[in-house]
């Protein structure tokens, strides 16, 4: 799976002299954290903003300022001032999972995608989840069993056939870090049928369950 993929085509862009106000604006409305900052005469990336950013340099509900003094103050800090300039981006050929790297890596929660210079998307941390959840068949009616399997070769596949020789279909399938531990959905046959098939070829059934 790449980038293109999951990323979120057209973003929603804020100009670098538009005020923090405005950019709240944009987030609330368009129900986004990030915004890539968009320079209007060149059409380049210059930036990118991010709701942690607009928030730090909004005052404290506890100031002493009132309301009116707090919007002025607010008014007088552009986009500009506020977002990161050295952006990380990636491009639409990238791996999914080689951008979650750099987001962890980095600790950002958007990557903006670029085609040469051209800004054509945006991946989030709300893309990669909902990755996460394709990718563990959370939205499928299964059961779902983690086991630890054997350290080497064919024990995947082993596991796969026995479940494919009474009927079942694997409907999502992960290796934890360990390489040792496997979650997979099943769907079509029950929680016996599972067990019965798999139990020759893994060391241990850590959990079942219906979901």
């Amino acid at each position: 799976m790449l980038v293109r993929d999951k990323m979120s085509k057209n973003p929603v862009t804020i100009r670098p002299d538009a005020s923090v106000p405005d950019a709240l604006k944009v987030m609330q409305g368009s129900k986004v954290r990030e915004l890539p900052v968009v320079d209007p005469k060149t059409g380049g990336l210059v930036g990118i903003v991010s709701l942690v950013d607009l928030f730090r340099v909004s005052p404290s509900p506890a100031t002493s300022l009132s309301v009116w003094e707090v919007d002025y103050l607010l008014e007088k800090i552009t986009v500009e001032k506020v977002m990161t300039r050295d952006v990380i981006t990636v491009t639409e050929d990238t791996a999914v999972e080689e951008a979650g790297r750099i987001m962890s890596d980095n600790k950002i929660s958007g990557l903006p995608v670029m085609r040469g210079k051209e800004l054509v998307g945006i991946i989030t941390e709300s893309d990669l989840f909902e990755i996460l959840l394709e990718l563990f068949g959370a939205r499928t009616s299964g059961v779902r069993v983690m086991a630890r399997i054997p350290h080497e070769r064919g024990a995947l596949a082993k596991i796969t056939g026995a479940i494919a020789a009474e009927g079942g279909q694997i409907e999502a399938l992960g290796l934890h870090g360990d390489s040792e531990t496997v979650t997979f959905k099943v769907v079509f046959i029950g929680r016996d049928e599972i067990l019965k098939a798999v139990q020759p070829f893994v060391k241990e059934i850590l959990d079942v369950r219906e979901t």
